[in-house]
């Protein structure tokens, strides 16, 4: 069981179709993060379970970016085309595609797609576990998804939206270190207050983790909860109980 829920990156250039997309996954509970060029969907493509691909872009092909991804990882592909031809649909699969939908698409169609190769995959979790408490370090960090709540040493801290969401991003994935333009897209996708794209320059990242590391009682020198990886990022140091 995981603390966040699935992320979908969704890569297309077309605004109307991505916020489309959008509005039918979170709807279902999953997390979706935005690119509108083959550049900015290999920036976020680590922050993401799943990937939905359009192969229309305008800076690179889509079967070019989805060589890249398989390449590097097992995230599971569906491309999202409007070449509707048998030859497209067996080249794409060919190239690691675990599904293939043409436009113009069923946006409940797609969300049942995403939700079938997840499973096939197992990749991500089922939305409404995400929302599950799950707790860290033998019970002394608890976080409650549903109620969006969380507790150290069994007493209530009081967070922001986007402090909440970073907590929750670093400990979907314990141990394993984020990069600040990675924290930015998992926060953009839960709701949070950046924008879609990320100034290397911008530190309010680090302003945000400050404040949670105050509120948790956590020490940047000494962590207890949250490690800076210099350079990097940040990481969760606690493991997940059970």
């Amino acid at each position: 069981m995981t603390v966040t829920a699935p992320v979908v990156l969704v890569v297309d250039d077309e605004a109307k179709i991505r916020h489309l997309v959008r509005v039918y996954l979170e709807r279902e509970g999953y997390v979706v993060v935005e690119a509108a060029t083959a550049v900015r969907a290999m920036e976020l493509v680590g922050t993401a379970d799943l990937m939905i691909l359009d192969l229309g872009l305008p800076d690179r092909p889509g079967e070019d970016v989805a060589r890249e991804v398989r390449r590097d990882r097992d995230m599971p592909i569906i491309m999202l085309t409007a070449k509707a031809g048998e030859a497209q649909r067996i080249a794409g699969l060919r190239l690691g595609a675990d599904d293939y939908v043409t436009k113009p698409f069923s946006p409940r169609e797609l969300v049942a797609r995403v939700a079938a190769v997840l499973r096939r995959s197992g990749t991500g979790a089922d939305p409404a576990a995400a929302q599950q408490p799950v707790s860290f370090g033998a019970g002394v960090l608890r976080i409650d998804g549903e109620r969006r709540e969380v507790r150290v040493d069994d007493s209530v801290v009081v967070l922001t939206r986007t402090e909440f969401d970073l907590l929750t991003a670093l400990a979907g994935r314990p141990g394993r270190v984020w990069s600040r333009p990675e924290l930015v897209a998992r926060v953009q996708g839960g709701g949070g207050e950046y924008g879609a794209e990320y100034d290397p320059a911008d530190r309010t990242v680090d302003a945000h983790v400050k404040n949670l590391r105050r509120k948790l009682g956590d020490s940047p020198t000494v962590p207890r909860f949250v490690a800076t990886v210099a350079g990097v990022g940040y990481k969760l140091v606690v493991d997940r109980d059970g």
